[in-house]
C-alpha cells in the first residue's frame, strides 16, 4: 500500500484500465470485484469496502485519520518517548506567547505529559486549534452511533452526553468530533434507529413461515400506574431460521392490555397469524415473588422489595393488588395462550421451598458464610472455587448486580458445599461456619433440586453474556422434563426435610403435569427428531392424539398467506422441455412413475420408524421437507412457541434492578425507546 503520507482508497485496488477522462477499471485486491469509476469520484470504491471488507475500511478511515491528525500552524503538539519516559513538544505561536510562554521545547515526565495533552486538547477543542469533523464524516457518524449504543445497552439517560465529565472524556479521545446534544440524539438519532429497527422486523415478519407470541408486563412498582407491555414475535425465517424481535415495548395500562396488543399486531402484520401466544395466567390479588432461594439475597433492599411484592416482571403479567382485568385477559386470548414453561418449573420451586421453612435459617447462614469469605479471600483464590456465575452472587467490589435466579444461587450453593474445607482454610475459624445438620440440609436441598436445576438450564439457563443473542428454545423440551423430574421426585427420599419432598411433587403434579396430555406438548415433542416417540408409555395412543392433532393444524397451515399444498394438483402442459414428451427416439426409456402424494398416516408411520438423531431439530425439517410436506408445515408451527422467557424479559430484570424509582434512581424519559432497541439491537447492529 501507499506510504502514510498519501492516503488514497485506490491502494486497496489493483487498477487494471485507465481511459479517458480519468476513468479506471479496478479490482479489489480482497475479492477481485471489478469497479468502475473515475479518479475524481471514488465513492464505489469506499461503498464496496464498507460492505464488503469492513477491516479494510477501518483501516482506511484509520489512515485517513492519521493524515489529518494534526494541528494548525499556530498551535502544533508532538509526543515522543524516548528511553521509556515521556517528552512533550511544543512549538508556540503568536497566540500561545501571551499566556507566559518562554521557551519552544520543554521535557516533561509521563504523568505531567498527560496532562499537558489533555489541556492541550481543551485549548484546541475550544477554538482554533482542531479542525472539526463535518457532520457527515464516517468519523463523527460513527462516534454519535457508538454513543448512542452505549446510551441503549446500558439503559442509560440521555442527558448524561450534556455532563462535563462525558464531555471531557470525548475531548480527550477525539478532540475533532462535535459531541451531539441531547436533543439531538432524542429528537433525531433514536427515532431514526427505532424506524429502521420497525421497517426491518415488517419486511421479515412478511415473508415468515410461522410465528408465536410472547406477552411481558413489568410494573416498577406494586402500582398499576407504572410499568411497560412488551409483546415479542418469535418467528421462522424463509431460511428456516428462527428469530425473535420485540414488536413494541408500551406504557403499561391495565386495562388497554388487549386492545393495545391488537394494536401491536395489526400494525406489525401479525394479526390473526400468530400459531400460540405465551402469557402466564394473571395471579389475581397475589403478588407474585421473583422465585429465588429463601434467605440467599445478596443485598437487604433485594429480599424486602421482593417481600413487598415490587418490581415484579412476569411474562404475561405483572404482580400487584389490582388485576380487574383478568377475566378479560384470559377471555382475549383463549385457546391461544400457553403458559411459559420456565416460569412454571421456578413456580414448583418455590413452593416446594416455602412449605419447608428450616431451610431458611440455614441458606441465610450459608448466605452469611459466602459474604465473609468473598471479603477475607482474595479473589484469585477464590476463582479456584467458584466459576463466573458463583462469583457474581456478591462479594467484595461485583461490578454486577446480584444473581435473583434460584439456579445460579443453587450451583454457588452446591460449590460452597463441596469446597467447605478449602474454604475455611482460606478464611480461617469463625461464627460463619456452617454447622454439621445444616450442611447435611443443604446437601439434601441441592440433591432434591438439581434435576430442577437442569432443566432450568436446558430451557432458559446458562444464556450467553449477551442479552440480545438468538437463543431460541421450543416447547419441544418441556414434555421430556417433566417425564424426568416425576420420575426423580418418585425415586427420591428426603429424610432431613420431607416437607421439600412432598411439596415439590404436588406443585409438578398441579403445574406441569398437564403438559403430559396436552396435545400440543405432544406433537411438538414427537415432532423434535431427537425425541419422536421414544418418550411415551403408551405408543398407540399418543400416536392417535398425534394423528388428531396433525390434521387439524395441516388443514390449518392449508389456508395460511404462504400456503404449501401437500397434495401435488393435475399436470399442465407443459413447453418447458420438448425431451419430456413421448416419442419413438426415446421410446426404449422407461417412462417415469406419477408420484402419489402420501397421507398424514403414510408421513408420520415413516417417519417414527427412522431412528431418532440429535439433529438440530430445524435443520432436519428443512432438509426433510421434501419427503414429509405435511409433518413440516405443522413441525415448523409448533417449535416457534418457546419454552423460556424473553430478551426483553432479561432487560426487565437489569432495569429493575438498575432503575428503581424508591431507590432514588431516576427513569430515563424515553425507557421504552431504550428497551425496544436494546431488544433489537443484534438486528440493528451486527
Amino acid at each position: 500500500m501507499a506510504s502514510a503520507s498519501k492516503v488514497s482508497i485506490l491502494d486497496y485496488f489493483n487498477i487494471v484500465f485507465e481511459g479517458e477522462n480519468g476513468k479506471i477499471e479496478s479490482n479489489c485486491k480482497a475479492c477481485g470485484t471489478r469497479i468502475q469509476a473515475k479518479r475524481s469520484v471514488t465513492s464505489n470504491f469506499v461503498t464496496h469496502l464498507k460492505r464488503k471488507h469492513q477491516a479494510m475500511y477501518d483501516d482506511f478511515v484509520k489512515r485517513k485519520d492519521m493524515k489529518r491528525e494534526g494541528y494548525s500552524s499556530g498551535s502544533m503538539n508532538t509526543l515522543t518517548t524516548n528511553g521509556g519516559n515521556a517528552r512533550y513538544t511544543h512549538t508556540m505561536g503568536a497566540g500561545m506567547a501571551g499566556r507566559g510562554a518562554t521557551g519552544g521545547m520543554a521535557a516533561v515526565d509521563g504523568g505531567a505529559a498527560a496532562a499537558a495533552v489533555a489541556a492541550a486538547v481543551v485549548v484546541g477543542g475550544g477554538g482554533g486549534g482542531v479542525s472539526r469533523f463535518d457532520k457527515h464524516d464516517p468519523r463523527q457518524v460513527l462516534i454519535s452511533e457508538a454513543i448512542t449504543k452505549m446510551i441503549v445497552n446500558d439503559l442509560q439517560p440521555v442527558s448524561m452526553v450534556e455532563n462535563p465529565g462525558f464531555r471531557a472524556l470525548i475531548r480527550l479521545l477525539e478532540p475533532r468530533y462535535s459531541p451531539d446534544s441531547q436533543h439531538y440524539i432524542q429528537s433525531h438519532l433514536l427515532p431514526t434507529y427505532t424506524y429502521q429497527a420497525q421497517v426491518t422486523i415488517r419486511q421479515a415478519l412478511a415473508s415468515a413461515h410461522a410465528l408465536s407470541l410472547s406477552l411481558d408486563v413489568w410494573r416498577i412498582s406494586s402500582g398499576a400506574t407504572l410499568g411497560y407491555l412488551a409483546v415479542t414475535c418469535h418467528f421462522l425465517s424463509s431460511e428456516w431460521q428462527m428469530r425473535s424481535a420485540l414488536l413494541a415495548c408500551l406504557p403499561f395500562a391495565g386495562d388497554r392490555v388487549l386492545s393495545d396488543f391488537d394494536e401491536v399486531c395489526h400494525s406489525h402484520g401479525v394479526s390473526g397469524r400468530a400459531f400460540r401466544v405465551v402469557a402466564d395466567p394473571l395471579p389475581g390479588t397475589t403478588a407474585m415473588k421473583p422465585c429465588c432461594l429463601p434467605g440467599f439475597c445478596q443485598d437487604g433492599d433485594e429480599e424486602d422489595d421482593t417481600e413487598n411484592g415490587k418490581g415484579d416482571i412476569r411474562n404475561g403479567h405483572a404482580g400487584g393488588e389490582e388485576a380487574t382485568w383478568e377475566d378479560s385477559w384470559e377471555q382475549g386470548l383463549g385457546l391461544s395462550r400457553v403458559d411459559c414453561f420456565s416460569h412454571s418449573l421456578g413456580r414448583c420451586v418455590r413452593e416446594g421451598l416455602q412449605a419447608c421453612p428450616q431451610l431458611h435459617s440455614a441458606l441465610a447462614r450459608a448466605c452469611r458464610f459466602y459474604n465473609f469469605i468473598t471479603t477475607v479471600v482474595p479473589p484469585e483464590k477464590l476463582s479456584q472455587v467458584f466459576d463466573g456465575s458463583g462469583m457474581m452472587l456478591g462479594g467484595q467490589g461485583r461490578a454486577s448486580p446480584p444473581v435473583q435466579d434460584w439456579a445460579a444461587q443453587l450451583k454457588a450453593l452446591r460449590r460452597l458445599l463441596e469446597s467447605m474445607e478449602i474454604l475455611e482454610e482460606m478464611s480461617g475459624p469463625g461464627e460463619t461456619v456452617l454447622g454439621v445438620s445444616e450442611r447435611a440440609l443443604l446437601r439434601e436441598l441441592t440433591d432434591t433440586l438439581e434435576p430442577f436445576m437442569e432443566a432450568w438450564d436446558m430451557v432458559s439457563g446458562e444464556r450467553p453474556a449477551d442479552v440480545n443473542a438468538d437463543r431460541h428454545v421450543s416447547i419441544s423440551l418441556a414434555l421430556p422434563c417433566v417425564l424426568g423430574l416425576r420420575k426423580h421426585l418418585s425415586e427420591t427420599s428426603t429424610p432431613h426435610c420431607p416437607s421439600l419432598l412432598a411439596s415439590l411433587s404436588q406443585a409438578t403434579e398441579r403445574h406441569l403435569a398437564p403438559i403430559l396430555e396436552n396435545p400440543l406438548y405432544i406433537t411438538a415433542t414427537t415432532l423434535d427428531p431427537q425425541f419422536k416417540l421414544t418418550w411415551s408409555s403408551n405408543p398407540d395412543w399418543h400416536r392417535q392424539v398425534l394423528l388428531e392433532e396433525l390434521s387439524k393444524h395441516s388443514a390449518d397451515s392449508n389456508t395460511d398467506r404462504h400456503p404449501h399444498s401437500h397434495i401435488s394438483p393435475a399436470p399442465t402442459p407443459s413447453s418447458v422441455s420438448s425431451l419430456t414428451r413421448p416419442c419413438k427416439l426415446f421410446s426404449f426409456i422407461k417412462q417415469r412413475p406419477v408420484s402419489q402424494a402420501k397421507s398424514l398416516e403414510q408421513e408420520l408411520g415413516i417417519y417414527l420408524r427412522e431412528e431418532p438423531t440429535d439433529e438440530d431439530a430445524l435443520h432436519y425439517w428443512r432438509r426433510k421437507s421434501i419427503d414429509f410436506p405435511i409433518l413440516s408445515q405443522v413441525a415448523k408451527r409448533a417449535l416457534t412457541v418457546p419454552a423460556c422467557g424473553t430478551a426483553v424479559e432479561s432487560i426487565f430484570h437489569h432495569a429493575d434492578h438498575c432503575l428503581r424509582p424508591e431507590r432514588g434512581c431516576v427513569l430515563p424519559k424515553n425507557l421504552e425507546t431504550l428497551v425496544y432497541l436494546k431488544a433489537n439491537y443484534r438486528l440493528l447492529w451486527t
